[in-house]
């Protein structure tokens, strides 16, 4: 099987992407880019519908916005670091804060891995499908 890139996917898995994001256009575009690759797509527009998402659906891979309404990225990012009994998804700053500071921020919080807006499509679907290749099915 095969996605419309023409890459290759595992059929026997597919991520559950869950995308923290108050921009509601962003928010969109993100999940439709996820959603044509093959990845299951949930969206929240603010830190405490992401968590209660995430609880409620563990998600692989956790794409998140730093500025968030209700629970910033940071704590975000510690709320879901810490859950019991869950394993712990990949957590990936998506934000337009790309300073030393911010990145430092990001690293304290438990946040695996930083990009800064706007962010290349082909960036991040690399990077998922390197994180899908290290899982089991």
């Amino acid at each position: 099987m095969a996605t419309a890139s023409g890459l290759p996917t595992n059929p026997r898995r597919t991520l559950r992407v869950l995308v923290a994001e108050d921009e509601a256009a962003a928010a969109t575009a993100l999940a439709d880019l996820l959603q044509r690759e093959g990845y299951e797509a949930m969206v929240a527009s603010d830190g405490l519908q992401a968590l209660d998402m995430a609880k409620s659906r563990p998600p692989d891979v956790a794409l998140l916005d730093l500025g968030l309404p209700g629970m910033d990225g940071y704590r975000l990012a510690e709320r879901l670091h810490g859950q019991d009994g869950e394993r712990r998804p990949l957590l990936v700053a998506v934000t337009g804060r790309g300073a030393a500071l911010d990145r430092a921020c990001s690293a304290a919080a438990g946040i695996d891995l930083h990009l800064v807006k706007p962010i290349e499509p082909d960036q991040l679907l690399g990077l998922l499908r390197r994180f899908r290749a290290t899982i089991r099915p």
